[in-house]
């Protein structure tokens, strides 16, 4: 690989530029509310018992205490990035939620940020998934890196993410995506553990589901626009880049569509629902539409800079939202939500 794997603090610095400029800028989080446009029938009479609906899911032959994954956010050599994944790992361990790390093409440049993956430690029993850029496998990443990726967190499987946007905005970005799809099945053939496909908020096209199912890709991530807008972020780390990434800032296919146009496809991929889910009701209206997981980040982002209690009490209140909707709809467990589109009043996504 040779000079593809560079050994300068580049990659390694964007990670805390990435948190700084959410922490800085509001309207990197677009907070379009595309969820809020769909209306759920209540049950006047649930005839249910609140305390005895069962939330929890297996997902990956792990069980999840409800559908909750704890979404990609970062790693790196900073302290600030060690005590976030600390923080998200313990946190998953206590509330039994999955948990997703940031992409680790950092830890190839920079030895010393290993540390900051090496989460199975502190979360023995939770879902855990390593986290590499699907562009890396035109740029000298093969097998042995998405392995190494899977060893050092102790992962359960492996999202490659697919950004092309952000790359397309991010001065330093790689834009060559010909040719993954055939990579990414080469990857998933020789992986032993389940690869999942992960777009970082601009979603998955119908055609794109289609292409994925076709190669035998039986996880997708759909992470829909809605939510964080990385061009904006990569926008603000480059002001001379005449706007691109304002233009662009929402740009993509929003959450709700994207599940919508997975459903001819559920039989063959279990989906993710991610991008501008902020509360339980979300998570209730993502399962109806097919997902079997709800990935939140942005809301989890500022507790895990301050404690595992903080990321505790945030998850611990997603879930009561959840299981409050869940309630008024009368559906005593997940499957009875899962796909079940009667339960939708009024659509307007």
């Amino acid at each position: 690989m040779g000079s593809e794997l560079k050994t300068d603090q580049q990659t390694n610095n964007r990670k805390i530029e990435h948190i700084r400029m959410i922490e800085q800028d509001g309207e990197t989080d677009r907070d379009a509310r595309y969820f809020d446009r769909i209306r759920l029938s209540h049950r006047a009479l649930p005839e249910l018992d609140l305390d005895k609906i069962d939330p929890s899911v297996e997902f990956m032959g792990r069980k999840l205490s409800f559908p909750l994954l704890i979404s990609s956010m970062t790693g790196g050599d900073h302290s600030l990035v060690r005590t976030i994944n600390h923080n998200l790992a313990v946190a998953a361990q206590i509330t039994g939620v999955a948990l997703a790390v940031g992409s680790q093409r950092v830890m190839f440049e920079q030895p010393a940020a290993r540390a900051s993956f090496a989460l199975r430690q502190y979360a023995p029993d939770a879902l855990l998934l390593a986290n590499l850029g699907a562009v890396q496998l035109n740029k000298g990443f093969g097998i042995e890196q998405c392995r190494e990726a899977v060893e050092l967190v102790g992962a359960d499987g492996l999202y490659l993410h697919l950004n092309a946007l952000q790359e397309a905005i991010q001065p330093e970005g790689d834009v060559d995506f010909s040719g993954l799809l055939g990579k990414i099945e080469n990857i998933r053939r020789q992986l032993d553990c389940p690869l999942l496909l992960k777009e970082v908020g601009c979603g998955f096209s119908s055609d794109d589901v289609a292409r994925v199912a076709e190669r035998g890709i039986e996880y997708i991530d759909v992470a829909g626009q809605g939510g964080t807008s990385w061009s904006r972020i990569e926008h603000l780390r480059a002001d001379d880049r005449h706007n691109l990434g304002v233009l662009f800032q929402d740009w993509g296919v929003p959450t709700p569509q994207a599940l919508k146009q997975a459903k001819p496809y559920r039989d063959r991929v279990q989906l993710i629902a991610s991008g501008g889910l902020r509360n339980g009701i979300d998570m209730a209206k993502s399962v109806i539409l097919g997902a079997r997981l709800c990935g939140m980040a942005a809301p989890l982002l500022k507790p895990a800079m301050e404690s595992v209690d903080q990321v505790v009490e945030t998850i611990e209140a997603l879930k009561r939202e959840f299981v409050t909707a869940m309630f008024l709809l009368g559906a005593p467990d997940v499957a009875s939500l899962y796909g079940n589109e009667r339960l939708i009043l009024e659509d307007y996504t």
